[in-house]
Parts: structure tokens; C-alpha cells; sequence
């Protein structure tokens, strides 16, 4: 079945989580790997070998729109930025799908920007740090 992202949510915080308000997009981690050239002079048919190397988690970038009034966790994002240091991030799908993703990552960009027929933006990007869980609830 397929589903909206309305509803989607972007918590920060391990005790008292924040959600992060006002987003229009969440971009998905891209978990990846390296590959540890593991070829031989005996190598079979002339072609190279691999191994599997390190793992990374990615980034997840946010976007959506400025409010300095209410706060919704862009200023405790500045904090965590200047900080550098590692918290923990949930991203909760919508309630139909039982679906999340939770990890522990570093603020590494932080903006707004303004447009002169548009409203005021925000952005950030988040550098995922270690390996993020995936819970499905059937």
C-alpha cells in the first residue's frame, strides 16, 4: 500500500524529544558502502574482487518554513550546531504505517533564506552517526 507523507515528523532529543515544525520535505538517509579492492595476482578471469568496507548512514536534509516566534526546534538546532555534538533524531511516519526511523546524528548546516515573492525558509542537514534503526510495525 502506498501512503502520504503528511503527518510525517522530525523529532529531536533523546528524553524530552523536539519536533522540528513547519517542514515541507525530509530527505531520506542514503545509507551506503565502501568497497576494499581485495584482487589477486590469481584473481579469476582477469576481473577485480571486492570486499565490503565501512558503512555510512548518510545525511538527512530538512526544509520548510521560518518561525522565529514559536521557536519549533530551529533555535535548538542552532544549538545543537554550534555544539557539534551527537543527539538523537527519530523520524516518525505517518500513524497508518507504523514506520520509523531513529538514529544519532550531528547538525551540519543550518539556514534560512528569503525570496522576495516567497515566504522565509529554513533548512538544515543532519550527518547520521553510527547505524540508524529502522522499526516496521506490521
Amino acid at each position: 500500500m502506498k501512503y502520504r507523507g503528511i503527518g510525517t515528523t522530525l523529532k529531536m532529543g533523546a528524553t524530552t524529544p523536539v519536533t522540528i515544525g513547519q517542514l515541507t520535505s525530509i530527505g531520506g538517509l542514503e545509507l551506503s558502502s565502501e568497497t576494499v579492492d581485495s584482487t589477486t595476482l590469481d584473481s579469476a578471469g582477469g576481473y577485480r574482487e571486492f570486499v565490503g568496507g565501512f558503512k555510512d548512514g548518510g545525511e538527512v536534509s530538512v526544509e520548510g518554513y521560518f518561525d522565529a516566534a514559536t521557536g519549533i526546534g530551529h533555535s535548538e538546532l542552532k544549538v545543537k550546531f554550534d555544539a557539534q555534538t551527537v543527539e538523537k533524531f527519530t523520524i516518525d511516519f505517518p500513524a497508518v504505517m507504523k514506520t520509523k526511523w531513529e538514529f544519532d546524528g550531528i547538525v551540519t548546516g543550518i539556514g534560512t533564506s528569503v525570496d522576495l515573492d516567497g515566504l522565509i525558509t529554513f533548512s538544515a542537514t543532519i550527518k547520521v552517526s553510527g547505524e540508524p534503526d529502522l522499526t516496521v510495525t506490521p
